[in-house]
Parts: structure tokens; sequence; C-alpha cells
């Protein structure tokens, strides 16, 4: 299969996610129009690793309906845009910003032609979570990445380690189960649901979906080959979503049961800055 159409694949189908996560209760919208304070939960915890925003041009790549994305304004950025591939999710986060109060905007457009999508150079890049596993080429999102930013400009992304993604729950063990060098391509899926509660009932119509498993190396890389220095990694235990079926959930995290949460990070998280 073409990569246009692995594309066009996972457009539709975050295009019908879109519509879910709108009215879900994780994402509750309604909470960030009533209280003008409120700040994601992801951009609460990448606070203590992605360093201070205020006064700085962001762009936030791949941001879905756009709860980070305003929480990034909130936060005091000079200027904050979003882009994503989803016509769906934009739609609905300009929607939301406005109901906000947000001044975030937002761009329609696949994450590698961000640079000229956006249509200028940016302070800070912002990546985070769930991510670059729908990437298929790494070394063209590293170049996405430093084609935005301004010189000295920086760049941070959290997302899921690599090597836990090899894992799966299997009659009840948890074994490696996938590649983690992503020689075998795309892993495609075939399934009407997505993360989060759907209170409205709406059909997932479009249901096949695919993902890329991209190694740590991979990731540093196609960052230093286009002109990024790594200033700073980090390895997360809990995750925002249900790892496995038997994962243990503690305040707003999940965690792999012992002893693979002693032995697995299950996140990463990288602060670059353009050279």
């Amino acid at each position: 299969m073409e990569f246009g159409e692995l594309y066009e694949d996972n457009r539709l189908n975050w295009n019908d996610r879109a519509k879910v996560h709108v009215s879900s209760s994780m994402y509750r919208l309604d909470e960030y129009v009533n209280d003008p304070e409120l700040i994601s939960r992801t951009i609460t915890y990448d606070r203590n690793f992605m360093g201070p925003v205020e006064g700085l041009s962001v762009a936030h790549l791949q941001c879905h309906v756009g709860t980070d994305t305003i929480s990034l304004d909130r936060l005091g950025a000079s200027s904050v845009v979003g882009l994503d591939f989803s016509d769906e999710a934009i739609v609905a986060a300009g929607r939301f910003a406005a109901a906000a109060g947000s001044s975030a905007r937002f761009v329609e457009a696949s994450v590698y032609d961000a640079p000229e999508a956006i249509g200028e150079k940016v302070d800070f890049v912002y990546t985070s979570i769930g991510a670059i596993n729908w990437l298929h080429d790494i070394d063209a999102w590293g170049r996405a990445v430093a084609g935005l930013l301004e010189p000295g400009g920086r760049f941070y992304i959290r997302d899921t380690h690599p090597f836990a993604w090899i894992f799966e729950e299997i009659d009840g063990a948890i074994v490696p189960h996938f590649d983690y060098f992503n020689s075998g391509g795309a892993l495609s899926w075939d399934e009407a649901e997505t993360y989060s509660d759907n209170p409205d009932e709406i059909e997932i119509t479009n249901t096949r979906h695919h993902e890329w498993n991209h190694s740590l190396p991979a990731v540093v890389n196609a960052l230093v080959a286009a002109g990024l220095r790594i200033d700073r990694m980090d390895e997360h235990q809990g995750a925002p979503w249900e790892l496995l079926p038997s994962a243990v959930k503690e305040g707003d995290l999940w965690y792999f049961p012992e002893p693979l949460r002693s032995q697995v990070p299950v996140l990463f998280s990288l602060n670059a800055t353009k050279v």
C-alpha cells in the first residue's frame, strides 16, 4: 500500500476520533470554557521538563482538538499556532479556542509541511504524547521541526518510549511482541474504537489506521541531522492512558505492574535547541 493511502486512512480515522473526543469527559472542553485558568494535565506535567514559554512564539505540532494548544497560550506565550492533519480536529479546535477566549490559531496540514503551512518561524515547537507513532518518515519530521524554529529556538517532545511499544499482554502475560526497529514497516489496525469515552455513541466508521515505531536513536538522529542540539532527555514510568489491561493507575497516570514498572520506561521526553 502506498503511503498516501496510509495517510488518508489515518486522517479519516482521526476525523472520526475528533468527533468523539470533543464531547468526551476525557477532553472536558466545557471546563476550559468555564475556567479561563485551566491548564491541561499534559501541559501541567510537561511544564516541569520543557522550560518556560512566557513571551515566546509557539507552534504545537499534531495539536488535535487544541486543549494543550490553548494551555500553552494560557502560560503566557506571545502567540500560539496549532497544526494537525485532521480537518475535523482543526475546525473543532478553532471553535473551542474562540469559546475559551484563546487567541491561538489553527492550521490544517501534514506535519511534514508545517514550515510552509504555518508560514513563519517560532521560538518554541511543542509535541506531546501519542504523536510521532502516526508518522512514517521520522527524518522528514525532524526537518519540519528545524524548519519552524528560529536559530536558538527550542523544541520539546514527550511521547511513547519505543521500548515500551514492543510489549503486548497475551493471555494475562506481558511479553515482547512488536518490532522495536520498525524493520517491518507500518503496523495496521482495523478497530471501531478510540481511547476516550464516547457519551454520544458517535460511530467510528473509518476504522483502518496505521502506526510506526521509531527507535530512540532514530528520533535523536533525525533531530541532530536537521541541525538541532540535544540538551536533555528523560524517561518516565507513567503514561496518561491505560497501557495494557493489567496496568495500574495512580493519580492521573497508568503504570506497568511490577517488576516491569521498575524495568521499562513507558515515555521519553527530549529538549533540543536549533543551532
